[in-house]
């Protein structure tokens, strides 16, 4: 069964998500007229009106915390350090490529996300992939399929990865017992978990851009102290991206293509780009303008913030430290940790562990959020059914915290990868609509006008949206 699962794992990651990834980042890049680029400022516009809501969601803001949420997480201090032991320094190349092709591909399954949201029996906006696959397909298979795969990746294991992380860096950084620290953050889980979808969005805002701003100004700190060394590591980068510092010792190709796996696979595990995550975050948003396009924008933002950012951070961290050995055996978190102590001091190996803590925990909750947007779907609000959900969620966080069973963690990385190419397909066949919707906020954008999308305007979508939510509202 675990050579199965690796076989799998080698064959998504290796070949088919690689090419998948990159090929759909370019389309939707040059289809939207490198929008990521000639748009870059407006996305921090739009984050300027983000914080207004109406009754039935959450602010852009808080859409925009609960995604950054679930993207920085381990992945993005553990997950990098990994990807330069395995790839070389050259993986954090294709680790920014990636992200800002995915920062196209985040724009398409937003702004999708956010036309085809429906309302739950509680009044709250709900939505994502699954939702654009049977109202904007009309395939239900593929949603169901698309639920399926993320309620096991992201309801379940994941959070038991993060529920992992969380214990081990308590335990090396304060030698605290496993089975305390999952009790604890079984019961915080729970508190937040219960509230539903709003609460989960309020801790978010809170928790996250603290600890962010927290995590980037100690890396900023790092580099200035090192700003020396820049210039070098940055051409280290470039250098392995394209195997010139192996072409001598003849490993060009396995090099190139080491650096490629292990960056692309990490720059998707940490921006989660295409993946079909961020959207249900980004549905559940009254978005300010009030045109789908808008939360594409903000989500475009939380791939740049997540990976170029604060991936980026990492980076500096790690690369200016002298603790960075080709294919040593320091790696993961571990290296992470001896990298900023041996900068600041034992403190710095502390402070990670918090970190982790924090941004692992919020991962948990978050993750949870995406899970409970599908299980609605497939089961349409069912009260019982979401409450027994709740309590397998809680269990898993705990045997998360207690075990580590790698052929599992191999089964989530499976499960991640076949929801991203149901994903990937939908948006593809979708992409006339992403166009469309592109076209017409920026038309408005450039007539002086706040963006605002009336179905009214589009008989050809009017019937596969949810009546009421885009209909006959007040053009400014």
């Amino acid at each position: 069964m675990t050579d199965l699962i690796n076989l799998m794992n080698d064959l998504l990651w290796g070949s088919i998500l690689v090419y998948l990834l990159v090929g759909v980042g370019i389309y939707f890049t040059v289809r939207l007229g490198f929008i990521q680029f000639r748009h870059f400022g407006h996305m921090f516009s739009v984050l300027k009106n983000s914080r207004k809501a109406d009754n039935a969601g959450i602010s852009s803001f808080q859409a925009l915390c609960t995604s950054l949420a679930a993207r920085v997480g381990t992945g993005n201090m553990a997950g990098v350090a990994v990807a330069l032991t395995a790839g070389g320094p050259g993986a954090i190349f294709w680790m920014w490529l990636i992200a800002m092709l995915g920062m196209a591909t985040s724009f398409a399954e937003s702004t999708l996300a956010q036309l085809y949201k429906t309302k739950d029996d509680d009044g709250n906006y709900r939505g994502g992939p699954a939702y654009y696959m049977e109202k904007g397909l009309g395939m239900r298979w593929m949603g169901v399929l698309f639920s399926i795969f993320l309620i096991i990746a992201f309801g379940l294991v994941f959070n038991a990865v993060q529920a992992n992380s969380i214990a081990n860096a308590m335990h090396n950084a304060f030698g605290w017992s496993d089975l305390y620290v999952g009790i604890a953050v079984v019961i915080m889980s729970a508190i937040v978990i219960f509230g539903g979808i709003k609460r989960i969005a309020r801790v978010a805002e809170l928790i996250v851009p603290i600890m962010a701003l927290a995590y980037l100004l100690l890396a900023l700190s790092v580099m200035v102290m090192n700003i020396e060394k820049l210039p070098s590591i940055l051409m280290l980068i470039f250098k392995s991206a394209f195997g010139l510092q192996e072409a001598a010792a003849g490993g060009l190709g396995y090099a190139i293509a080491q650096a490629m796996i292990n960056g692309i696979k990490r720059g998707l595990f940490s921006n989660e780009a295409g993946m079909g995550s961020a959207p249900n975050a980004a549905a559940s948003a009254t978005p300010y303008p009030p045109h789908p396009a808008s939360q594409g924008y903000v989500q475009m933002l939380g791939v740049f913030m997540d990976t170029i950012v604060i991936c980026s951070a990492t980076v500096a961290i790690i690369l200016m430290s002298g603790e960075y050995v080709p294919h040593g055996e320091l790696t993961g978190i571990e290296l992470t940790q001896a990298a900023l102590s041996s900068q600041v001091g034992h403190w710095g190996s502390v402070f990670v562990a918090v970190a982790i803590f924090f941004f692992a925990f919020t991962s948990i909750i978050a993750n949870y959020s995406y899970a409970e947007t599908n299980l609605i779907f497939l089961e349409h609000n069912h009260k019982a059914g979401l409450g027994l959900f709740r309590f397998i969620v809680l269990g898993m966080v705990m045997f998360g915290a207690l075990a580590s069973l790698p052929t599992v963690w191999a089964l989530a990385d499976v499960s991640m990868g076949m929801m991203a190419i149901v994903n990937l397909i939908a948006i593809i066949l979708l992409s006339g609509t992403v166009i469309k919707l592109a076209k017409d906020y920026n038309r408005q954008l450039s007539e002086g006008k706040v963006p605002t999308f009336d179905a009214n305007d589009y008989p050809e979508l009017k019937s596969q949206l949810e009546e009421g939510i885009w209909y006959n509202q007040d053009k400014s």
